[in-house]
């Protein structure tokens, strides 16, 4: 094998790559890059038995075949090459040269045989829709997955598509996002769950902009797996299998406290309210809905500390604690100048929604005050 191509060029692909390389694996291959050059095309594949990342570039092939290089040496080597462009060789002993100008590596690949197979996705589901719209949707739920849970599923987004709609859903014991958009889909409705892991790396790759760069994001979903093309790029995942939660039986039916209030305003008073609260000094905040304003506080072994907002509120006096950062973490998801809340009690989960809409919902468990017990 022996090519020649832009060094940024390839650079920038194996970055992208390599974040689909395994760090640790007992099969040699999969903590490399595979490199397969043919017609004036290189292809690029990292997969790490979860979720695999490929693209194709541009380079003169010189003489066509396929290695596999380790990815964190080759990502190295890439990005400290000042020169325009890099020649590749090697031999069928799998032993590779890298020259740039006066700079030579010699380094041992792996055979391309070694390299583990992509999963295939055929004759599943295929849809499109605007890839800026699905990586704001998915900024806008991902806050809420399991890191870590004994259902794995948990730690993925459920799908949802039908009826000329798109729903995703992450949820993990203390709060839950759910973001909904139109699409232009009519076929049979589906459901499955991708990992948050794969759906991270979409994001990234979508917030890449190249002139070239598509607006569409392509998805095929299979029984196991599913596929995302993005930006030159296909990320082939395995699904998470397992019963999700019954989500639509945990939203509250009854309000007895609606609260309008702007975002900013809020998020602000809840991060000048949190400053005394540290890993150390573990503590909720303590937020009072009243007529027209909603009051902020903390108490911790630093000190206490208290805030005011001015809000609409309409029905009962609420008062309520919250951990700081999951209630945070749903208000900074907001995409909206003002919010609504919903409560029904000082125990029951409060709603986070548009003023107008359901365009997303966020639920957030309370947390129970000492004079409450």
């Amino acid at each position: 094998m022996k090519f020649i191509c832009e060094t940024s060029s390839l650079s920038t692909a194996c970055q992208n790559v390599q974040r689909a390389v395994s760090a640790k694996s007992s099969i040699p291959g999969a903590e490399g890059i595979f490199i397969k050059a043919v017609n004036n095309e290189l292809t690029l594949t990292g997969y790490d038995l979860e979720i695999g990342i490929n693209t194709t570039i541009y380079a003169k092939v010189e003489e066509a075949g396929s290695i596999v290089l380790n990815a964190k040496v080759l990502c190295e080597i890439l990005r400290r090459i000042p020169n325009q462009t890099i020649t590749i060789e090697s031999d069928e002993r799998n032993f590779a040269v890298l020259r740039s100008g006066d700079i030579k590596y010699e380094i041992m690949g792996i055979s391309a045989d070694e390299f583990p197979e992509l999963p295939s996705v055929q004759g599943g589901f295929n849809i499109e829709m605007d890839r800026k719209v699905l990586n704001d949707m998915v900024k806008q739920t991902i806050f809420a997955v399991a890191v870590t849970d004994q259902k794995v599923v948990y730690t993925g987004i459920k799908f949802e598509i039908g009826n000329g709609e798109i729903k995703l859903i992450a949820v993990d014991g203390f709060r839950m996002a759910i973001r909904t958009e139109k699409i232009d889909y009519n076929g049979e409705e589906i459901t499955f769950i991708v990992p948050a892991k794969t759906m991270a790396e979409i994001m990234k790759l979508s917030l890449e902009e190249n002139e070239e760069d598509e607006s569409i994001i392509n998805i095929g979903i299979g029984k196991r797996h599913i596929i995302f093309e993005v930006n030159g790029y296909s990320v082939i995942s395995r699904l998470l299998e397992g019963e999700f939660l019954n989500y639509k039986a945990t939203i509250p039916v009854s309000v007895a406290t609606t609260v309008e209030v702007d975002t900013k305003s809020i998020i602000d008073s809840i991060e000048r309210t949190s400053l005394i609260i540290t890993d150390r000094t573990k503590s909720l905040i303590n937020c009072v809905f009243d007529t027209d304003f909603i009051r902020i506080s903390s108490i911790t072994s630093i000190g206490t500390a208290n805030d005011k907002v001015p809000a609409d509120v309409e029905g009962n006096r609420v008062e309520i604690g919250f951990n700081n950062r999951y209630l945070l973490d749903a208000l900074k998801a907001c995409n909206t100048d003002r919010v609504k809340i919903q409560l029904n009690g000082s125990i029951s989960p409060i709603l986070i929604l548009p003023t107008e809409g359901e365009e997303f919902i966020f639920l957030v468990l309370p947390v129970r005050l000492k004079k409450n017990d």
